[in-house]
């Protein structure tokens, strides 16, 4: 019978010995604002088409991911392969003017060395041949600008990423710059938008808690942090935007919502360690250094520990388990 005080006592020892204190005092935290923010692209890419034509390749879909430089699609001017054929005939004609003239100047210059022909008859045919030869070099790059025309069609993608539209199909007529594909970036922000009064509390560098997916607690231990890259100078409709740095957006659907939590400032409050406060029914309470128990209520969970609302005073002493 005199055990079970004992090992009550040591009980009691044992958990007085674990328990640790904590005086409650006036911290500054942040004030956090829930926004919602959009996951955007940090540039949207735009394929277009550089000739007219008619679309005889598509190789892309939306969702699908090109490498930059990839070719897309590919685009045919049906009057360039016509222009082409006619070119190509008129290049051979005047190949063959230039090889006869290169015959009668090398027979006049025979002759001048013979002294059978005068000197008019050799400038004569000198001229010839150089207007043939610069012809035929004339109508060789205009067979060059159309070759290039041509290679012109293939439509390319600007850069890496992941195919957001596609508003075209094969067989479709093109005008030069009609878009073919829209690309996004493989780089992602999160875009928010922030009353005008709060502008004065954004600064590039700044820390941002983000929720996942569906999240919508104020739970900061479970949250990511982000980081504001660039706060736009304008004002646009009584809102300010600013793009957040956040890793792993990756796999987020470009335009997909989620909550953001920024800093708009700093108030006072009572910050507790998380374990000095345990739920009993229902109901929140804070031992205190003597066994009292205390009715508290809890606001955002920090980093520091448990905002409380209600129920301490500063100079209280909480105990820690």
């Amino acid at each position: 019978m005199k055990a079970l005080p004992l090992i009550s006592l040591l009980v009691l020892t044992a958990h007085s010995a674990v328990a640790s204190e904590f005086q409650v005092k006036p911290t500054e935290v942040d004030d956090r604002k829930a926004v919602i923010a959009t996951v955007e692209p940090v540039h949207q890419l735009v394929a277009r088409a550089r000739i007219g034509g008619t679309i005889v390749q598509l190789g892309v879909k939306e969702g699908d991911r090109v490498a930059a430089g990839a070719e897309i699609a590919r685009v045919v001017d049906q009057k360039l392969a016509l222009q082409m054929q006619a070119l190509d005939s008129r290049i051979r004609s005047q190949q063959a003017q230039r090889d006869q003239a290169k015959l009668d100047f090398d027979r006049v210059s025979e002759l001048v060395k013979r002294g059978v022909s005068t000197q008019t008859q050799f400038d004569q045919a000198r001229t010839t041949l150089d207007v043939a030869a610069r012809n035929l070099a004339a109508m060789n790059s205009d067979r060059d600008v159309i070759v290039q025309q041509t290679a012109e069609g293939a439509v390319l993608a600007p850069g890496a990423g992941r195919v957001l539209t596609v508003p075209v199909t094969a067989g479709r007529v093109l005008l030069p710059g009609e878009t073919v594909a829209t690309i996004a970036e493989d780089q992602y922000i999160l875009r928010l938008q922030l009353p005008e009064r709060h502008a004065r509390y954004m600064r590039a560098g700044d820390s941002v808690l983000i929720a996942g997916r569906g999240d919508t607690t104020s739970d900061a231990q479970g949250m990511q942090t982000g980081k504001v890259r660039l706060v736009y100078p304008e004002i646009a409709g009584g809102r300010v935007v600013a793009d957040v740095d956040v890793p792993g957006l990756g796999d987020y659907f470009i335009g997909e919502r989620t909550r953001v939590y920024v800093s708009t400032g700093k108030r006072t409050t009572f910050v507790v360690p998380a374990a000095a406060v345990y739920e009993r029914s229902g109901v929140d309470f804070v031992k205190l250094k003597g066994g009292e128990e205390i009715v508290v209520q809890k606001g955002d969970v920090t980093s520091e520990g448990v905002e409380i609302l209600s129920g301490l005073k500063a100079g209280d002493v909480a105990l820690v388990p």
